[in-house]
């Protein structure tokens, strides 16, 4: 049985391909605000890659920012409930999640081995703390933003960036670099800016250890590294923290179709 997870997010797609509940094959690509067919291109291209049609995939199901704008998907599930199934795909002894991704960031309290929902909390309002954050950051230091979390890790002295707007912190960061201020305690500043507003959200619904972080911007060490001296334990990445949204929409609709049978 073929089952798929599609999780559009406001900047990156990924869809999953799940033959029975084992992995079987991702695909990632840049949303660019065209959802339905970025989708729709990820599946087919999935399809090729994995030599299969269409009418042998059981279900489809999306999940993210942009799910209600698939045409394929048969269901649709919110980000919440699709990243805590598939956070527990790698870690099935999780008990919190942080995922923060290109336009929001989210922290999610689960049950053991169920994966039910106990609490969460969720900024989908403003870009700070989020990966369209580091962004519009490494642009401001003008340098490729994968380079950003391993400058980061070079500092000594980190600067204080306190603005929590993205605007005001841009201007802030811009000042602080015509200052002659070093650009990898500014980078740091900047990690540490995001780990206080994301640790905040986390303090408020009291996240337990094991504690998952997923999302793109988990590739980033330094994130990774002020989230956990900002939290206080230690934070566990999935092999492939990106898909975790589009693999538990897989698994879900998986498990749907085997308590159906």
């Amino acid at each position: 049985m073929y089952n798929v997870g599609i999780d559009i997010g406001s900047l990156v797609t990924k869809i999953v391909l799940l033959n029975n509940d084992k992995l079987q094959d991702f695909l990632i690509d840049r949303s660019s605000y065209q959802y339905n067919e970025v989708g729709n291109s990820l599946f087919n291209q999935i399809l090729t890659k994995n030599r299969l049609k269409k009418e042998q995939i059981s279900h489809i199901m999306s999940t993210g920012y942009g799910r209600h704008s698939l045409d394929i998907a048969d269901q649709r599930i919110t980000e919440i409930s699709a990243h805590a199934r598939g956070v527990q795909f790698y870690f099935p002894n999780a008990l919190s999640i942080i995922d923060i991704g290109g336009q929001d960031s989210k922290v999610i309290k689960i049950e053991k081995n169920s994966g039910k929902i106990v609490d969460f909390q969720m900024n989908d309002k403003c870009a700070a703390g989020t990966g369209r954050f580091l962004e519009v950051m490494a642009q401001a230091l003008d340098i490729p933003l994968q380079d950003l979390g391993n400058l980061a890790l070079k500092s000594n002295s980190p600067e204080k960036v306190s603005s929590t707007c993205t605007v005001f912190a841009e201007s802030e960061v811009i000042g602080l670099f015509s200052q002659g201020k070093k650009k990898e305690d500014i980078a740091m500043g900047i990690h540490i800016s995001i780990a206080k507003r994301v640790g905040a959200m986390a303090k408020r619904i009291n996240v337990e250890s094991p504690l998952v972080f997923c999302g793109g911007v988990a590739w980033n060490v330094a994130v990774r590294k002020a989230l956990e001296e900002e939290i206080g334990f230690p934070i566990f990445v999935p092999e492939n923290p990106q898909i975790t949204g589009a693999l538990g929409a897989a698994l879900i609709t998986y498990e749907q179709s085997i308590q159906n049978q």
